[in-house]
């Protein structure tokens, strides 16, 4: 089936009216597509989407999805929407397809595809990926699980251009035929738990980002993480691993303190870990993965050296605040799961007062009582997993509640002493309290900056 007969004149139904729905919307309409758009929230929460659906005179419905989808060729869906909701079980009884907005944009792609996933660092990596490849001249969309969605970006792409993309679980769930050039997998650790209801279950999500592509495509897989590694998935691409601790049979690996590319027989030299700006393990794998997906590119490694030597990291992600009275702020909002905070922990050089909690995933929180061993001095607990979090973690460290997250950044200043590090890592899901992770991040640093202000200390916090 051509493009043109699964869009044109097709009753397409979009499912979720965030970010993703409305540019997958956006572009079915362009393509000549009807449409119906459904939202479960209320009309209080999407009332500016509302008025561009009613402005372009497209039927939509919030505040709960109705059987008017069952009408539909089939549904797009955003990836915030679970598959357990009725109407889509009704769907997929009527043999409505079910599509996500991953697997649509696809369709209207004309370059190549390079699509990070993992339980860790898809952000950091693909964002780094997309400035390597574009301090070498290619014409690069960075997108996906990360800023713009595919489908906004997809209508500027002609076949040169290449589409950096972050891919989630949830975005992996309904595709069918996509396909990238290049496929990254970080690392597997618990995560979603509470939607897929298995480890098993997510790891075999993880592995869908690989299930299309052919001989000749590529990918990536790390060589260090003991669960990746206990289930390698099949895949008709070549694949290549990346490496921290082993320098026989992978492609990028560290050999006296420096990062190294074999591709063919020829192992190229890219920098000395040490000129590398992000902090940390976990970056320098991040760097080893970005490097060998830049380099299947054929891009220069004086280039490659060049970014990785000025690239600070993304917001929200380890992102150093600077100090106030002596003390360090880290924010981690990105951190949403429980191995997030394990690394964050590893990373972070100072005594840690930590800042935790949010939705609850489904995941044991046991595993941050070893990581803060002799690390951690407090934790300060927010949202709906406190009682979870205490029950797990209470024996281990001292244990004080908040409201709020300006509450539990005040609690956690007073208690910290010049030397010492806030660290927000929350572990957890932030829609109990916020829109997402990047709002939470920037309530955290407004009131890290309300503390520079009540402190009357010259030091200064980044914004």
């Amino acid at each position: 089936m051509t493009l043109q007969q699964k869009v044109q004149g097709r009753l397409i139904g979009v499912v979720g009216m965030a970010r993703s729905g409305m540019a997958a919307a956006r572009l079915a309409m362009q393509h000549g597509a009807r449409l119906f758009v459904s939202d479960a929230a209320p009309m209080e929460k999407v009332s500016d989407q509302a008025a561009e659906l009613t402005a372009a005179s497209i039927p939509y419905e919030c505040g709960g999805h109705t059987e008017r989808l069952l009408e539909c060729d089939y549904l797009v869906l955003s990836p915030g929407v679970p598959l357990d909701v009725p109407i889509l079980q009704s769907a997929r009884e009527k043999g409505i397809p079910l599509f996500s907005e991953l697997e649509f944009a696809s369709w209207f792609c004309e370059g190549q595809i390079v699509a990070v996933t993992g339980s860790n660092g898809k952000t950091t990596t693909t964002t780094l990926i997309g400035e390597i490849l574009k301090a070498d001249g290619h014409d690069v969309n960075v997108c996906g699980n990360i800023g713009r969605p595919f489908s906004e970006v997809v209508q500027y792409m002609a076949k040169e251009s290449i589409a950096v993309v972050e891919v989630s679980t949830f975005q992996l769930e309904t595709i069918e035929s996509f396909r990238p050039k290049v496929a990254v997998i970080l690392n597997l650790t618990p995560d979603h738990l509470d939607r897929h209801g298995s480890f098993d279950i997510y790891r075999k999500l993880k592995h869908r980002i690989t299930e299309n592509q052919v001989a000749g495509d590529y990918l990536i897989l790390n060589r260090d993480d003991p669960e990746t590694m206990a289930e390698v998935p099949q895949s008709a691409a070549g694949r290549l691993f990346f490496s921290l601790s082993h320098t026989e049979g992978v492609a990028s690996y560290v050999e006296d303190d420096a990062l190294h590319v074999l591709l063919g027989h020829e192992s190229t030299g890219i920098i000395d870990c040490r000129d590398i700006l992000m902090p940390g393990r976990h970056n320098l794998q991040n760097a080893a993965a970005a490097t060998l997906a830049a380099s299947l590119f054929d891009v220069h490694a004086s280039i490659i050296s060049r970014v990785l030597e000025s690239f600070p990291g993304v917001e929200h992600r380890l992102e150093s605040l600077g100090r106030v009275a002596g003390v360090k702020f880290y924010n981690d909002s990105k951190a949403t799961n429980v191995s997030s905070v394990c690394v964050a922990l590893e990373a972070v050089e100072e005594p840690v007062y930590l800042i935790c909690g949010g939705r609850d995933k489904g995941s044991s929180y046991d595993p941050i009582a070893e990581a803060g061993r002799n690390k951690i001095k407090g934790l300060i607990v927010i949202g709906e997993a406190r009682e979870k979090i205490v029950a797990a973690l209470g024996k281990a460290f001292e244990v004080q509640l908040a409201a709020t997250l300006e509450e539990a950044v005040e609690a956690a200043f007073e208690a910290a002493r010049p030397g010492d590090a806030v660290l927000l890592s929350p572990g957890c899901a932030s829609f109990d309290m916020f829109e997402n992770f990047e709002e939470r991040g920037h309530v955290f640093k407004a009131a890290v900056q309300a503390l520079t202000r009540n402190s009357n200390t010259n030091e200064t916090v980044s914004n």
